[in-house]
């Protein structure tokens, strides 16, 4: 009977041990899920807190730094912001943003690209039937200059011929920028006329002083004639813009080690830093050439001159300061460029300035002395062969000088003439350049005796006989587009 109540005894123990247990693990839980309830808000609110953050960054990347992307292409100095929110830099997100910037950036300078070589494409068409126009005019006035020898007519069809060349250098500028081909010369020229062509195409060419220091008959090759003179007529024009009016613009042409350089000194504003940091980099042709760069209106000046340095391997410099105040260009023609022109055979045209280096002195080779046997019959014959010195044997052995005859005079008067070589006939240049003296020099004369002035105007005694000779060389060059000069 004692052994049921110690039974009941152990049993309601152990129940209250598992209800104590229970209690503790039913208390212990409702920690855990009053713990992990916390958590989960907290990470609720972080989560709501990323999210508000990545649209902020999101709408910032929209906003402020893909824009600022898109003007960085044509303003480098446009700064691109960073991320708004610190603490995605370097992080994951950060850089995922930042690939999203770099392919905006590529698939923009690529549309970008594309768009100008159309725009190009289409002002290479456009410039290609104005030029072809232009040359035709320029074949009809040349033609006017050589039928009509009135004084005024001539000076007028200068004055019209010379506009007519402003305005096709313009468009050949043009084109060129956009990747046209300046043409082939059909033979070597003088450089100095190269230089002289290029002055003649501006406006302002009264202003510029050439002064050659080339060895006579420095000349470039044919393919290099057209790009040279593109290249001083650009030069001098951005030296002509940016000096006063009453200033001159001094050219120096001189021998240097690996060629020949040609240096543009000005007298104006000079440039800034940052523009002389630009222009060496657009002349110096390393980077593309897009229209949308030029400005507007585009200033094609030294970007025609980067193209032409790249494809024909010459160098110019605008880094430097002029001596005068403004800006020193050098234009450096390599030796592989050069070659020999027989000054005395095919001399530079009328207008271009002579070489100051005095002429090498001819080296005089000595007469052979020849050889005497007195008494001979060859020595004989040959004195009886002389007009006007017959020496006969006398009485005596001794000879004796007969008095000239009729036909010793006559052969001795003719004999100058045999002697002489045939002259060679005048090229085209020299009968143009002669006719362009003769024309000046007529309508010069004219004007001094009517009291009009002492010569005529610059337009027609200006550098014209220069750029003209140029021009008949290159007349009949295939350009792009099938105009020919």
């Amino acid at each position: 009977m004692t052994e049921l109540p110690d039974l009941v005894t152990g049993a309601l123990a152990a129940g209250t041990l598992s209800a104590l247990a229970l209690g503790a693990g039913l208390m212990r839980s409702r920690r855990q899920r009053a713990l992990q309830r916390a958590e989960i808000a907290e990470l609720r609110d972080r989560l709501v807190g990323v999210q508000s953050a990545l649209e902020a960054e999101v709408e910032h990347l929209a906003v402020q730094r893909i824009p600022a992307v898109a003007r960085q292409l044509t303003h480098p100095r446009v700064a691109v912001p960073g991320p708004a929110q610190p603490q995605f830099i370097g992080s994951p997100l950060g850089i995922a943003l930042e690939n999203v910037l770099s392919t905006v950036r590529s698939e923009l300078t690529a549309q970008r690209t594309r768009v100008d070589a159309a725009a190009q494409a289409g002002m290479r068409g456009a410039t290609r039937e104005i030029q072809a126009a232009l040359y035709r005019l320029q074949d009809a006035l040349r033609a006017l200059q050589q039928r009509y020898d009135d004084p005024e007519l001539t000076q007028t069809l200068f004055m019209l011929d010379h506009e007519n060349e402003q305005s096709l250098r313009r468009a050949q500028v043009t084109a060129v920028v956009c990747g046209a081909w300046v043409g082939l010369a059909r033979e070597d020229s003088h450089l100095v006329e190269a230089v002289t062509g290029g002055q003649a195409r501006l406006a302002g060419y009264h202003r510029v002083r050439v002064h050659n220091h080339l060895e006579a008959g420095t000349a470039l090759v044919s393919h290099a004639v057209e790009p040279v003179a593109i290249i001083v007529a650009e030069l001098l024009d951005n030296a002509l813009r940016h000096s006063a009016p009453d200033t001159e613009v001094v050219v120096n042409l001189e021998h240097v080690h690996h060629g020949v350089c040609v240096t543009v000194d000005d007298a104006g504003v000079g440039m800034t830093p940052d523009e002389r940091e630009h222009a060496r980099r657009t002349v110096a042709g390393t980077d593309p050439v897009l229209l949308t760069d030029l400005g507007d209106p585009p200033r094609m000046g030294f970007a025609a001159i980067g193209r032409l340095t790249r494809q024909f391997d010459l160098g110019v410099d605008v880094s430097s300061p002029s001596p005068y105040g403004g800006v020193r260009a050098v234009l450096r023609i390599d030796s592989h460029l050069l070659s020999r022109i027989d000054p005395e055979r095919q001399p530079p045209a009328a207008g271009a300035p002579r070489s100051t280096r005095p002429a090498p002195a001819p080296t005089r080779t000595p007469a052979p002395s020849p050889a005497h046997s007195y008494g001979s019959e060859r020595d004989e014959r040959a004195a009886a062969d002389v007009p006007g010195h017959q020496a006969l044997p006398d009485a005596g052995g001794l000879p004796r000088r007969r008095r000239r005859t009729a036909v010793a005079t006559a052969n001795a008067r003719n004999a100058p003439a045999a002697q002489n070589p045939a002259q060679p006939e005048r090229r085209p240049e020299q009968a143009a350049a002669a006719l362009g003296a003769l024309q000046s020099g007529t309508a010069a004369a004219r004007a001094a005796s009517d009291g009009a002035g002492t010569a005529v105007t610059e337009e027609s005694a200006g550098p014209r006989p220069a750029v003209r000779d140029l021009d008949q060389k290159n007349h009949g060059n295939d350009y792009e587009g099938g105009a020919a000069r």
